[in-house]
């Protein structure tokens, strides 16, 4: 069993040679270059300054690494928390966003001392490219004021994805050729950046390329600088002031962060592991991601958790240990104190581009179809009520949603497919010579709330004086089963038929002895199986 918290980086530095370390460096190096222009486009979305970006790579990108679960995950900020974020920043200002990451942190802590870590695979993939999809979609929204330069009325409110869609539809003959020109070269160098060199990230070209050309031409188009002050100095620790109301007002936000943390650091470390042929361990992740979180919201940041791109350039490019996501974290340090200041010049249209190509790249559309076409209809209302959910709405109620109604969805189609079944003596069937008045009774599926009901319909014949329930294929027997079952033997001994159970599998029968059913049943009539029990009856018969 692993432990709960190994940070992988013991385990990295045993025999770690020279040859790796060359390797760390140079994906470190790449890594950072990439992370540069998204952690400021990514902070910028989520309605904080530029800067909180490059914080939250550093901090919690360094924090993660050297503690983390796994050898290559890359964490940071990340495009699934830019809505929540920028929620939190509209309702509740900086600090109550530093408060809620806080208290994320602790959230995601917990989740990995109690070995929260394989949940994980209790979350359907309907719902998580359900909201992955929505989340997408709520920032190409978001994305669309910058991209056309459009101007909102004084006192637009326009926090939820509804109000932006609506502000930008009133605001639509306020676009800017100018903004849409510039946002049209940051795309089309985006697009085609990536055949000319993957080396090289095409975000950074877009941001060089944009910047020169409003900068040379004189356009007038919005600039981080217009709209923001950049600090580029290191970040500082500072600690919120905290109150009950606060602290409670907060905790549905929290809640969802760390949940969408560990989701996404997850997933983000499963498909690392099938690039390097690793295991990462779950919940020394958790912990690594809590503390990660915490140390951000302390040092000027906003939420991290394993961003996938980041993690598979790391990979792509050498990286095989936590010292390329240090070194990562470190390269941006230096940036952020030597060329902070230069990122004033970088148009908003382009942050607009970057991000809606970010968008286009998390929003699993072509799973999202492919499940349309594909999976089962219960699977398809999932997927299509999270997605509708987290557009409309938000991430909590998507989320909750969804998983009530996967369960319910679930349990519908367990207790379909539970069968109570009488064997028959004609045709071939599953014919065992059993006496005239003994029926044999086949159970089919999990016997639960939703379909022990089933037992409720069973019916014997006038002449039955003895009844077998063949269990075989009963793998789980609840609480509500158990009183129908009961109900079920009362009935038989009223009408003076000898019940008798066989095949009887683990849980039914450990369940059934903790409910005093075997006792009130009776150990003669429990058979190992059902040429045993139909043996015995058949003897009873000749002896009465």
């Amino acid at each position: 069993m692993n432990k709960i918290f190994r940070p992988k980086i013991i385990d990295s530095m045993k025999g770690y040679t020279v040859k790796q370390l060359a390797s760390d460096l140079v994906a470190g190096l790449i890594v950072a270059i990439i992370a540069l222009p998204l952690s400021i486009a990514l902070a910028i979305a989520s309605g904080v300054s530029p800067e909180k970006g490059i914080y939250t790579a550093i901090v919690a990108g360094f924090v993660i690494s050297l503690l983390g679960g796994s050898r290559v995950n890359i964490s940071g900020p990340t495009a699934a928390f830019a809505t929540i974020v920028a929620g939190v920043v509209a309702r509740s200002g900086i600090e109550g966003l530093v408060i809620a990451t806080l208290m994320a942190g602790l959230i995601l802590i917990i989740m990995g001392l109690l070995r929260f870590g394989s949940l994980i695979k209790y979350i359907p993939c309907t719902i998580t490219t359900g909201f992955t999809s929505g989340i997408a979609v709520t920032i190409i929204i978001g994305q669309l004021k910058d991209f056309m330069g459009l101007t909102f009325p004084a006192g637009t409110h326009a926090v939820e994805t509804s109000e932006k869609l609506g502000a930008v539809v009133r605001s639509i003959t306020t676009v800017s050729p100018w903004a849409l020109l510039v946002g049209a070269i940051g795309l089309a160098v985006l697009i085609i950046w990536p055949y000319i060199s993957k080396k090289i990230p095409g975000s950074l070209i877009a941001v060089l390329v944009g910047s020169l050309v409003v900068a040379l031409s004189g356009i007038p188009v919005n600039t981080i600088g217009d709209l923001y002050s950049i600090n580029g100095s290191l970040p500082a620790f500072s600690f919120p002031g905290l109150s009950l109301d606060t602290v409670l007002s907060l905790l549905p936000d929290a809640f969802t962060i760390a949940i969408l943390a560990a989701i996404e650091s997850l997933l983000s470390c499963v498909v690392s592991d099938g690039m390097i042929k690793d295991k990462h361990n779950s919940n020394t992740e958790l912990i690594a991601q809590g503390v990660g979180n915490i140390c951000s919201g302390l040092f000027g940041g906003i939420p991290a958790t394993g961003a996938i791109a980041r993690t598979a350039a790391n990979v792509k490019n050498g990286g095989r240990t936590p010292i390329s996501g240090i070194v990562h974290a470190l390269v941006l340090l230096l940036v952020l104190v030597v060329l902070m200041p230069y990122a004033s010049l970088i148009p908003m249209p382009i942050i607009a581009a970057i991000l809606f190509v970010v968008a286009y790249n998390m929003s699993e559309w072509r799973e999202f179809v492919h499940l349309c076409k594909t999976a089962p209809l219960a699977d398809v209302l999932v997927l299509v009520t999270t997605f509708v959910l987290t557009v409309a709405f938000d991430l909590v109620v998507a989320i909750a949603v969804g998983m009530v109604l996967s369960i319910v969805l679930f349990m519908k189609r367990m207790a379909d497919n539970t069968n109570i079944r009488t064997w028959t003596r004609e045709g071939k069937g599953r014919l065992k010579g059993f006496p005239e008045n003994v029926e044999v009774i086949e159970i089919d599926g999990p016997m639960f709330f939703a379909s022990s009901d089933k037992f409720t319909n069973i019916t014997f014949e006038e002449n039955t004086r003895a009844a077998v329930f063949r269990m075989h294929d009963v793998i789980a027997l609840d609480a509500t089963a158990m009183k129908n079952l009961f109900a079920v033997l009362d009935n038989c001994k009223e009408k003076g038929i000898r019940l008798v159970v066989s095949h009887v599998e683990p849980q039914p029968l450990a369940a059934m002895k903790r409910a005093g059913f075997l006792n009130a049943l009776g150990e003669e009539n429990i058979f190992d199986n059902i040429d045993e029990a139909i043996s015995e009856l058949s003897k009873a018969e000749k002896n009465a």
